[in-house]
């Protein structure tokens, strides 16, 4: 009888727990069984490495062997225990000495053929290794340089199972991870190539400035998406905390640059209007994939020609919005990924859309309600900035004097109105006036005077605003005096953050 055990790493969500592979080789009936709730993929590990054992030129231990995932209560999936499963395999039939893996990590995915793949994930693995005391991790070679990210622990790297053995015996080494290849050039749209729309180019700025949700309303051509696309080019980049979380959630999706680098740049994300719910907030069998929306964590998710999405995806938008985090519940058990996002929606005031706007519209007045209507009110509720943007004029797009401002002018504004906030919520942690919560500035020493409020409580009273947009209008109004370098705002700087709130009434619902 034989016994060994090699650590692992299991994901849920983007939480990475330590997991104990042991393999246990005992007489009986051939036979490979796997414990500790394994999926459909993680069950199929048992040919996989077979396959990869015999292929590498080892011995199959003809015996019973189980193989238990500790610890058993939690849920395991993927492929990634495939390399670890073949390993403690190996040792508990003696053919490897297992002392060569004490204190160390195996992770990766086996081919039929005993090469080593990457695997999904690996970034928030070797962080979970790191946390729970871990000092050396091997990992699949395509996956080497995202591992090299996590501060404090060795990584070495392997693209075979043989490699693997001969290292254990002493008669090989393990691989270094390839170098970084250089950070790509900074690039991307510029506001620069937006013509006119100076509200639209205002309303941007202040949104980026305190990472406010922004609508913008508007005829075809109007500029709303060129806009929205370049939000992102004057947002600071991501602190070294936020970068790691970004970097996570696109390793576990899937869609990590294999450059070796952390995600600096804010992430955009811009979904087709068709996308599923389970598209958008996440979803899918077993335990629940990051969607749109966590994959927009810490920067843009933009939702063009909104109300062509479905009703059901939209409102599953207003609780992320609220709280941060997207909260999905399976059979197989819940799964939570962060989702601060700023939420960026486009629409056309009508379903005919005339590049000429209301003077060509054949839409009747209830079929225009009823478009924009899929937008309710409780989602738009949760929307601080609010614009009507008009078709540009032949003067603006090819007559202008000078050339629009540059994204890296308005960075630098948005840059220091950053700085001035994360400066005065530093005790509470806040990184920016938008994740304020609304009591706070509704006391003392933060509460406005009430003369410099009386439009905005007169709009609260007249039932034009609900209390969680008189609290936005209070965010945003701070925003401003961030952005015009002052202390505090007074009463323009109030009205003027409640006509970026209202916007124009007639065009939407809310």
């Amino acid at each position: 009888m034989g016994y060994a055990r090699i650590h692992c790493v299991g994901l849920v969500g983007l939480a990475g727990h330590l997991v104990e592979v042991e393999a246990d080789l005992s007489a009986g009936l051939p036979a490979v069984v796997l414990t500790g709730l394994p999926d459909t993929a993680l069950h199929e590990a048992r040919d996989r490495v077979r396959a990869a054992v015999v292929n590498s030129g080892q011995p199959w231990p003809n015996r019973r062997i189980t193989v238990n995932l500790l610890p058993a209560a939690l849920p395991k999936q993927g492929s990634g225990f495939d390399l670890a499963i073949a390993t403690a395999m190996l040792a508990g039939s003696g053919e490897l000495p297992c002392a060569a893996l004490d204190g160390v990590v195996v992770l990766g995915e086996l081919g039929l053929d005993g090469t080593v793949r990457p695997v999904r994930g690996v970034l928030p693995m070797v962080a979970a290794a790191a946390r729970a005391g871990m000092r050396h991790v091997i990992v699949p070679l395509g996956n080497a340089r995202e591992a090299t990210v996590v501060p404090g622990i060795s990584v070495r790297a392997v693209d075979s199972l043989r490699r693997l053995v001969d290292f254990v015996r002493g008669a090989g080494p393990l691989l270094d991870p390839p170098p970084a290849e250089p950070p790509p050039p900074a690039g991307g749209p510029d506001l620069s190539d937006v013509a006119g729309q100076e509200m639209g180019r205002y309303g941007l700025e202040v949104a980026a400035a305190g990472g406010h949700h922004l609508a913008m309303f508007g005829s075809p051509g109007a500029g709303k998406t060129m806009l929205a696309e370049r939000l992102p080019s004057i947002l600071p980049e991501l602190d070294d905390d936020a970068a790691l979380e970004v970097t996570a959630l696109q390793s576990i999706a899937g869609v990590l640059p294999p450059d070796g680098h952390l995600v600096r740049r804010p992430p955009f994300q811009a979904p087709h209007h068709s996308a599923s719910m389970a598209a958008l907030v996440g979803g899918g069998s077993g335990l629940a994939r990051p969607g749109a929306l966590s994959l927009a964590h810490r920067g843009v998710l933009f939702l063009d020609e909104a109300p062509e999405l479905s009703g059901t995806a939209l409102q599953a938008l207003r609780q992320p919005l609220e709280t941060g985090r997207v909260v999905l519940a399976r059979a197989r058990g819940t799964t939570e990924y962060p989702a601060r996002v700023q939420l960026v929606i486009a629409a056309n005031p009508c379903p005919c859309a005339s590049p000429a706007g209301d003077q060509a519209c054949t839409c009747p007045p209830a079929v225009r309600r009823r478009y924009l209507a899929k937008l309710s009110g409780p989602l738009l509720d949760r929307i601080d900035i609010r614009l009507s943007l008009h078709p540009v004029r032949a003067a603006q797009l090819l007559t202008a004097s000078e050339p629009a401002t540059p994204s890296a002018e308005v960075a630098t504004r948005v840059a220091g109105a950053r700085a001035a906030a994360a400066a005065r919520w530093a005790a509470d942690g806040w990184p920016v006036n938008a994740e304020v919560p609304g009591s706070q500035l509704r006391r003392y020493p933060w509460r406005l005077p009430t003369p410099d409020t009386v439009s905005l409580r007169a709009a609260l009273d007249r039932a034009l605003l609900s209390a969680r947009g008189f609290d936005r209008v209070l965010r945003l109004a701070w925003t401003i005096s961030d952005l015009d370098g002052k202390d505090r705002p007074g009463r323009a700087e109030v009205d003027e953050a409640l006509q970026l709130r209202m916007g124009d009434r007639r065009e939407y619902a809310g």
